[in-house]
C-alpha cells in the first residue's frame, strides 16, 4: 500500500525506484536504503479521514517527546478536536478546552529549540544557506553546522535546529517561550519564520493525504478530531503493521535531493525533497487495520 504525491511519483519513476514500491510483495524492503521506524517513538493519530503517523526524535527533542507519550498513553488526546486549522499554514490540536487557551495538567516545558548533533545522528547535505547546511536527519529536514566543526567543539557535536517543513509536528506555546505543554500543530506547509522559535518533535511519515483533509477553520464550523491516539508500542498487532521510510542515509536518497532538485531548478528548497515510506502488502491487515477507522460515531 503506497501514498504518494504526483510529482514524487514522477521523480521516483525518473529514479527508477518504483520498483522498489512494489505492491505485489510483503517482504520487508531492501535495508540499504528502507528503514522501520521504531513503535516505541511512533505515534497514531486515527481521524475520520484515516491514520496520520508520526516519527518522534527523542534526540532532538527529549521533553517534548516524552510529555507526547505521557500525554498519549493517559488518553488525553482521544476526542480532542484541531481547533485552529489555516490553509498553507498548520493543523493545530492538543487544547482539552478546544479553545486555544487550555493545556494538561502538568508543568509547562523548557523549549527544546536547537540540539547538539553528533556522529550518531548522520547528516546528509541537500543545500548550503550561508554557513549552515540544510538538510536531513532521518526524515527530518534539519539546518546544522558542518560536520568537520565537530572536531574542534568540546562535546564533539555540532549547533542544529529542525525545520517547519510540511509535515513537521510541531508544540505550541504562547508568547513566553517555555509555555509549550499539550498543544501541538502539524505543518499544512512550510513556514521558516516558525524556525527555531517552536519546537519540533516529529514528522508525518504516513498518512499526510489524511492530515491535509482535516475541516478548516479558526475555529473550524464543524472541526474535525483526534478519534484516538496511541505510541504504536501500545496498539495491539492486528491493528498495526511495520512502516519503512526511506533511509536519508542511503544511497538511493542523494539520487532523489538531484531528482527534486532538477524539478525544481532555481525554486529547490530543502521542503521539496518529500521521503518515501511504504508498507509490505498483506491483504487481511489492509482490510482491517489501515483504512479510515470509525471508533466514535
Amino acid at each position: 500500500m503506497l501514498r504518494m504525491g504526483g510529482f514524487l511519483a514522477a521523480a521516483l519513476l525518473a529514479l527508477g525506484l518504483s520498483g522498489a514500491f512494489g505492491l505485489a510483495s510483503a517482504q520487508a524492503p531492501d535495508p540499504r536504503n528502507w528503514r522501520p521506524v521504531d513503535p516505541e517513538n511512533t505515534l497514531y493519530i486515527d481521524t475520520v479521514h484515516g491514520r496520520i503517523v508520526v516519527e518522534l526524535y527523542p534526540e532532538v527533542a527529549p521533553r517534548h517527546v516524552e510529555r507526547i507519550k505521557t500525554l498519549t498513553r493517559a488518553g488525553f488526546y482521544n476526542g480532542l478536536t484541531f481547533h485552529r486549522v489555516i490553509n498553507d499554514f498548520m493543523a493545530q490540536t492538543g487544547d482539552p478546552l478546544g479553545t486555544g487557551e487550555g493545556a494538561s495538567s502538568l508543568p509547562d516545558l523548557r523549549e527544546e529549540f536547537m540540539f547538539r548533533r553528533g556522529p550518531d545522528m548522520p547528516f546528509v547535505q541537500a543545500a548550503e544557506q550561508s554557513r549552515a547546511r540544510l538538510g536531513f536527519y532521518k526524515a527530518l529536514p534539519i539546518e546544522s553546522q558542518p560536520d568537520a566543526q565537530m572536531a574542534v567543539t568540546a562535546d564533539g557535536r555540532v549547533a542544529s535546529n529542525a525545520l517547519h517543513c510540511q509535515g513537521v509536528v510541531s508544540m505550541a506555546r504562547a508568547d513566553d517561550i517555555n509555555s509549550a505543554n499539550s498543544q501541538f500543530f502539524i505543518m499544512r506547509a512550510p513556514n521558516t519564520a516558525l524556525d527555531k522559535r517552536y519546537t519540533i518533535f516529529g514528522r508525518v511519515v504516513w498518512g499526510m493525504d489524511a492530515a491535509m483533509r482535516i475541516a478548516v477553520g479558526n475555529p473550524p464550523p464543524n472541526p474535525d478530531r483526534m478519534l484516538s491516539a496511541r505510541v504504536a508500542a501500545d496498539v495491539p498487532d492486528a491493528e498495526r503493521a511495520p512502516i519503512y521510510v526511506l533511509r536519508t542515509d542511503g544511497p538511493q536518497f542523494r539520487d532523489l535531493i538531484e531528482e527534486t532538485r532538477r524539478q525544481r531548478r532555481a525554486d529547490f528548497s530543502v521542503c521539496d525533497v518529500q521521503i518515501p515510506a511504504r508498507v509490505p502488502n498483506n491483504e487481511t491487515r489492509e482490510r482491517s487495520w489501515w483504512s479510515i477507522i470509525p471508533f466514535i460515531p
